[in-house]
């Protein structure tokens, strides 16, 4: 939300962006450490977190090595992804524990491959990239 107002406003930085993102990675982790316990019991889930978070990391190294520069990418599935890790909670108490996983990991899994698909073929960095699609009209 602070990034769309951001935008709104016309008040968007490079570094405001990388704190957004840093921040998103903390809510991130917070939210791991919390279900972990819970998590534990199915070596799947734990399993498909791991490859998501090789993904995710393997995305940041490219971009790193590529630009010189920390490449959070604002996709509209990583926003939709972000989303459903904060309604994490509610989901998990609504359905059942593996669907809810299952669907995180699934959206998780798209958006993390989609960030690196667009890291690697991206010419340029850019941020605030709504999707994919945006690098095949390029």
């Amino acid at each position: 939300m602070d990034g769309y107002i951001a935008r709104k406003m016309n008040c968007t930085t490079f570094k405001g962006a990388v704190f957004d993102s840093i921040a998103d990675f903390l809510f991130f982790v917070t939210m791991l450490v919390i279900f972990l316990p819970i998590i534990k019991r199915e070596k799947w889930a734990i399993i498909w977190i791991v490859i998501i978070i090789f993904v995710r990391f393997s995305s940041i190294l490219i971009g790193f090595i590529k630009y010189h520069k920390i490449s959070f990418l604002h996709t509209i599935l990583n926003k939709i992804t972000g989303f459903a890790l904060f309604l994490f909670p509610f989901i998990y108490i609504t359905f059942n524990f593996k669907i809810s996983v299952f669907v995180l990991c699934v959206l998780a899994s798209i958006s993390a491959v989609e960030e690196l698909i667009i890291i690697i073929k991206s010419k340029i960095l850019n941020l605030n990239i709504k999707s994919i699609f945006e690098i095949i009209k390029q």
